[in-house]
């Protein structure tokens, strides 16, 4: 039996995270992990692998249609799948391999196997039974389906079979129109495959600003993507190696088909505490199968917290590494803070879509005056010379303070000028403090300072 200070379940990034910081902190530590590979569903199954895919099928994208207009000539390359497996897989070596080195440089513990927790104070693992004074949960999720689909991982397949199929699909049907479904749709629809996406709600991205959600799917519409919107998936049957969806529009409940190669669930995830024993311990869950916590992270089971995906909010890898920090220093006696207004979301397909703080549809229900900034990237030099003039900057502020509430990108490198506008909302600046920065030219970011110019007296080059 060993003791420690604290020991993580699960090797995520919340939950690696928070182990090297508890080890930063001067504790002793252990991560329970049971894949033979630290990272969790991040790194080996998830946000990872697919940007690696985004990026190759990207640059096929611009081989084939830009290349020409620039003076490179010749044949656009042929897609090599096993190579561009392989690629994807030495990409997930290269960053789980960084975490387990990470773990050996700040002492921390991998334990490896399965967790469960008999009782407040024990982490059980295989037949040795561990000490600590502090637990944290910190799981994971699972890809959720629908009642009448069964996944099998070949032919009906969540994010992790669509990031390892055998070969590119003609026809890729995809469920669910969220950031999942929509990455690894344009992932196949740029190898070749006709991709038609079938989503229950009437719009694409649930939650996203609506303007920006419309320019999105014309974007992708324009790109070969196909979009059935407001059905009702009734079930997927498989027959050979070809899948049926059968869905019901919910205008009029009419019945339809169609058929694929390989049908992509994704429809989201749920929190994955399979094996925990948490029932037998009385951990209060909620109605969604989240763990029920407190603002420091903990549980109603004195010494047990949880974090990431096993709790309320969204399932983001980098809202998990902040409230696994936060928890790792909240059990070292400081207090920490995460600001959740002030997370933003990104979707890795081209153009990038981002977001952070309030949409106009979040403002006009809650009643406030707010004024509007927006700037296209037809506008900025650096993104005509870059083949990427499409979408805009939108930056949503307060009307009488000017204080920023919100911004929405979708264009060029929208997931890393994003964090320009959230490093202000940090501080509680106000639009005319990012329009008064000085920008170096010629850039994307640019746009984001024309955007804000544009809460004021209007954008300069628009």
């Amino acid at each position: 039996m060993s003791s420690y200070d604290v020991i993580v379940i699960g090797a995520g990034p919340g939950g690696y995270v928070c182990a090297i910081r508890c080890a930063q902190l001067g504790m002793k530590v252990a991560c329970v992990e049971g894949r033979e590979t630290l990272g969790g569903t991040c790194l080996n199954v998830g946000c990872i692998p697919s940007k690696a895919m985004l990026h190759a099928t990207h640059m096929l994208h611009e081989a084939e249609h830009n290349f020409a207009t620039m003076g490179l000539k010749g044949k656009a390359p042929s897609v090599d799948w096993k190579q561009m497996l392989s690629y994807k897989e030495e990409t997930i070596a290269q960053n789980t391999g960084g975490i387990e080195f990470l773990f050996k440089k700040n002492k921390v513990d991998w334990i490896k196997g399965w967790a469960s927790i008999p009782e407040a104070g024990k982490v059980q693992v295989g037949d040795d039974v561990h000490d600590a004074k502090h637990i944290v949960i910190a799981s994971g999720s699972e890809a959720s389906s629908l009642p009448g689909v069964e996944v099998d991982e070949k032919t009906v397949v969540t994010s992790t079979g669509a990031l390892a199929l055998n070969k590119i699909p003609k026809k890729l049907i995809v469920i669910g129109a969220g950031v999942i479904g929509l990455e690894l749709g344009s992932v196949y629809s740029r190898l070749g495959a006709e991709v038609e996406v079938i989503e229950f709600l009437d719009a694409i991205t649930p939650g996203m600003d609506a303007e920006i959600a419309r320019q999105f799917q014309r974007m992708l519409t324009k790109q070969g993507l196909k979009f059935t919107l407001g059905a009702a998936v009734q079930g997927v049957a498989v027959k050979g190696n070809k899948a049926t969806v059968t869905y019901k529009l919910r205008k009029d409940d009419s019945e339809h088909q169609m058929t694929a190669d390989t049908v992509l669930v994704a429809t989201g995830r749920k929190p994955y505490t399979d094996g925990l024993g948490l029932d037998a311990l009385g951990i209060e869950m909620s109605e969604r199968g989240q763990i029920k916590t407190d603002s420091k992270y903990a549980t109603n089971i004195a010494g047990i917290y949880a974090i990431g995906d096993t709790i309320a909010g969204p399932m983001l890898a980098h809202k998990a590494e902040d409230e696994g920090m936060a928890v790792a220093e909240g059990i070292a006696g400081q207090h920490p803070h995460v600001n959740y207004g002030v997370i933003p979301g990104v979707i890795y397909t081209h153009p990038e879509v981002a977001n952070v703080g309030e949409t106009e549809e979040t403002l006009k229900e809650q009643g406030r005056a707010y004024k509007v900034g927006k700037f296209p990237f037809m506008g900025n030099a650096r993104a005509k010379a870059n083949f990427a003039g499409e979408g805009f900057v939108k930056i949503l502020a307060d009307k009488e303070t000017d204080r920023i509430l919100g911004a929405h990108i979708i264009g060029p490198m929208a997931g890393d000028l994003i964090h320009e506008i959230c490093v202000a909302m940090e501080f509680g600046a106000a639009a005319e403090d990012l329009a008064r920065t000085c920008h170096a030219h010629p850039t994307y970011s640019e746009a984001v300072r024309e955007a804000a110019l544009a809460c004021g007296d209007g954008a300069i080059h628009a």
